[in-house]
């Protein structure tokens, strides 16, 4: 059981990683604990609410309870499954605003400024922008990830864009391409009708050649010799036994369970490893610190005409569904119904978007329950900055323990503020002509108080990161260098969102391939691509107006 690598996690990252290496000619052995990805719950985009909520796909975290939002335990999904969170993900792709990634080199992440990053987002993307709009020179062609749009007929969904646009925004074709703010098509990462995780793009492809074999095993921990890793330990029915890499081993495991890697492994805080009496390999006090993600809310609306997906939210609807995706992967199932977004900044004096919207046209809660009300629709909106930070760490010494993890949402007197700022601007854009044919009336926040509805009703969007931040090697809280080398030891990398130093805005999946993309290379020791001379697009006047 040897291999030139050992890839520990088959998710965006993990399965990028394989597929870059073994196409090198590297042997490559990919370990995951997770099952198949095969089957319609996952790969029915209109199914995405169930694989998350499925102990069969997701390792079924909770947050510890949230002082800020009234000691709630926050579900905290990561996916348990070939493609991991690829695999159970709402298929939205965002690449993220040139500046977070000028962010990530102002903050010591060399090399990851948004030139840099650009070319392995074209490298990764084979794009269809379906008549949308779209700029072809800023996207990828002929990559292994699909990444399409979804049909947008329903009206619900243009009204969105079009309410955008009568409240003062712009419009986007390509919130991908040159200019992220405004409101436009969602990208999604689906292709014929069915998710394109991952697994698909990557792994999958990687499995076929004669370099790259899958163990599905449970990491215990990272095996060393003389200060450098050489293996890792591994348990499944036979037992445990150690996997020995040649060259390097690759934590790609998630924001959650990397940094818990690396701890039983002893490389973290030393004293939050000694008090579990964990041998202290590389004090680095800044493993599973720095914990981020985006916090949302949906304001909800009733309508006054039946045009949303409720028609098919009973029992027959969703048979038909069903029946319609299964024998032709076609109508509602086909898509995974967040069609139109918007990026916008909350006010003067803000560089670029600091606030999301998701569309949806339904009137839904996040248990997948539809409102009394009947037809309606939402938009679901939060901050993409916040300034709270949490943390992951170990509960115990023993690998089969679910890590600490308290994201300490809501932690200052800002993130109160930004909230509120997104329910005025969603308030205000329902307000808009295009709703008026549709829009009945609200019915979250409704007339409830907007910090208790807050406090009571938001939700992670499942974009957790940071906990093994990526910085300069004299940086005390930096855990991976700028090539993504595990600072204090030899011959280990993470390669996941983990090691992002700042969440960058919108969803996490497509940063998180890009991050396997652009490691690969450093891996195997080559030249980075070339830095790209596009020039993205800021609002002119962002000193002076919010729009």
């Amino acid at each position: 059981m040897q291999a030139d690598y050992i890839i520990i996690g088959a998710g965006s990252a993990g399965c990028t990683i394989a597929y870059r290496l073994a196409e090198a000619g590297k042997r490559v052995l990919v370990v995951e604990h997770g099952g198949s990805d095969r089957g319609p719950l996952i790969n029915m985009p209109g199914a995405l609410s169930y694989p998350m909520n499925l102990a069969r796909y997701d390792w079924g975290y909770q947050t510890e309870p949230e002082p800020h939002l009234g000691g709630r335990r926050l579900a905290a999904p990561r996916g348990k499954v070939l493609g991991g969170s690829s695999s159970i993900n709402g298929m939205i792709y965002v690449r993220g605003h040139a500046h977070d990634f000028d962010t990530w080199a102002d903050m010591g992440a060399a090399g990851w400024s948004y030139a840099d990053v650009l070319p392995y987002f074209q490298r990764q993307e084979d794009w269809h922008d379906g008549g949308h709009g779209g700029d072809p020179a800023w996207r990828g062609q002929g990559g292994p990830l699909h990444v399409t749009r979804g049909r947008r007929d329903n009206p619900l969904t243009r009204a969105f864009v079009e309410a955008g646009r009568q409240a003062g925004y712009p419009v986007t074709g390509d919130y991908n391409g040159a200019q992220q703010e405004g409101f436009g098509p969602f990208d999604s990462t689906i292709w014929q009708g069915e998710r394109w995780s991952a697994a698909k793009a990557y792994l999958r492809p990687a499995l076929k050649g004669p370099n790259c074999d899958l163990i599905r095993a449970f990491a215990r921990r990272i095996t060393f010799d003389n200060g450098r890793a050489t293996g890792v330990e591994i348990e499944r029915a036979s037992g445990i036994e150690t996997l020995h890499a040649r060259a390097e081993v690759i934590i790609a495991a998630s924001a959650f369970n990397s940094p818990k890697l690396l701890m039983l492994s002893g490389i973290g805080a030393g004293d939050h490893l000694r008090r579990h009496g964990i041998p202290v390999r590389a004090d680095r006090p800044g493993v599973g610190q720095n914990l981020q993600d985006h916090l949302e809310l949906y304001v909800q609306a009733a309508a006054t005409q039946p045009v949303s997906l409720y028609r098919y939210w009973n029992l027959i609807g969703k048979a038909y569904v069903g029946a319609r995706w299964w024998l032709t992967r076609s109508g509602p199932g086909a898509s995974n119904q967040f069609e139109s977004c918007g990026f916008i900044r909350s006010a003067p004096g803000i560089a670029y978007p600091d606030i999301q919207f998701h569309f949806l046209p339904i009137a839904v809660r996040y248990d997948g329950q539809a409102t009394p009300h009947g037809h309606g629709f939402q938009a679901h909106v939060g901050p993409m900055r916040s300034p709270s930070r949490g943390a992951v760490t170990l509960r115990s010494p023993d690998p089969a323990d679910a890590p600490v993890i308290r994201f300490n949402y809501m932690s200052t007197d800002k993130d109160w503020d930004d909230f509120r700022t997104c329910i005025r601007l969603t308030r205000e854009i329902f307000a808009q002509p295009a709703f008026a044919p549709f829009f009945k009336h609200e019915i979250l926040p409704g007339q409830a108080d907007i910090d208790t509805t807050i406090r009571d009703h938001a939700e992670s969007a499942y974009h957790p990161c940071g906990t093994v931040k990526m910085g300069r090697t004299d940086d005390p809280m930096a855990v991976v260098d700028a090539q993504t080398r595990v600072i204090g030891v030899d011959g280990l990398r993470v390669a996941d969102s983990a090691i992002f130093p700042q969440i960058t805005n919108g969803n996490l999946n497509a940063p998180s391939i890009m991050v396997g993309e652009k490691a690969a290379d450093h891996i195997l020791g080559r030249t980075p691509l070339p830095p790209s001379n596009a020039i993205p697009w800021v609002a002119p006047n962002w000193q002076s107006r919010q729009r």
